[in-house]
């Protein structure tokens, strides 16, 4: 079946030439769909000369979130399988046709994603979440997704600025679609270069985790706590925690109709 791999990237000059040559050797039929959010660096002509060689490859210029961003690469795609991955990510040579094996069991696959970069930011794992027996926090770095079961929950959420991908995989098992997971396929993405950037991703973070609660409702009794402590329990989990503190406050008093705007991820 054709797969085909929907990227939003804003700025990512120095990441596409990796990500795009560790796509173009995937096992086809592939498309790739790139929708940039008007980057003002060299990445559209990066992703316009690769698709004069390969012409798999088609990029779109479109301004808005991610979800938003996801959804219109969506409304362009021509494949069955919707998978999904991040502009600063490298893909294993392997991994389309993993996620292709496993999508003739699962509605929904996840990938193994490798945190690359910084060793100690390298350590840090997501703070998962589980619904109905699932994790629902899989990342959308390296997710694939039935085109029916996304249509059937209406796509992405564009009001989210981020944790759009664990609303998605939520909404879906709610929807009884089942969440396979295969870790050969790999896909590794880079962690933040700076501490700046560190902090501000817990901030966002912080910040989507509740714009969960906003919609979903309380769902603490979702978390694992002791797993969270022993396995994740570390200093630079302990320093993201105040800035992610801050985000979750501040969409306390966010006006949900801003997340409804075209700021760009």
């Amino acid at each position: 079946m054709l797969i085909s791999i929907i990227i939003t990237v804003k700025n990512e000059e120095k990441d596409m030439p990796d990500l795009l040559d560790s796509l173009v050797v995937q096992e086809p039929p592939i498309e790739v769909i790139v929708v940039d959010a008007h980057s003002d660096d060299d990445t559209q002509q990066i992703v316009h000369d690769y698709s004069k060689e390969y012409d798999f490859i088609r990029l779109y210029v479109r301004r808005g979130t991610r979800g938003e961003g996801r959804n219109f690469g969506v409304e362009k795609a021509r494949g069955d399988l919707l998978a999904f991955v991040d502009g600063d990510t490298i893909v294993n040579p392997f991994w389309a046709q993993e996620m292709r094996k496993s999508a003739e069991k699962y509605d929904i696959v996840a990938g193994k994603t490798v945190q690359i970069g910084y060793h100690a930011f390298e350590e840090l794992e997501r703070v998962e979440l589980y619904y109905q027996g699932y994790d629902v926090t899989y990342p959308s770095c390296n997710l694939l997704y039935h085109r029916e079961i996304f249509e059937k929950i209406g796509g992405f959420d564009p009001w989210f600025m981020t944790a759009e991908d664990i609303d998605l995989n939520y909404r879906a098992v709610e929807k009884d679609a089942k969440i396979g997971y295969n870790d050969k396929a790999i896909v590794y993405h880079r962690t933040r270069g700076s501490f700046y950037g560190f902090f501000k991703q817990a901030f966002w973070n912080g910040f989507g985790r509740k714009q969960l609660t906003m919609k979903h409702g309380a769902l603490w009794k979702n978390y694992a706590p002791n797993k969270m402590i022993t396995e994740n329990m570390n200093l630079w989990y302990m320093l993201r925690m105040p800035p992610a503190f801050l985000g979750y406050l501040a969409c306390k008093f966010f006006d949900s109709e801003h997340g409804k705007s075209d700021k760009p991820f």
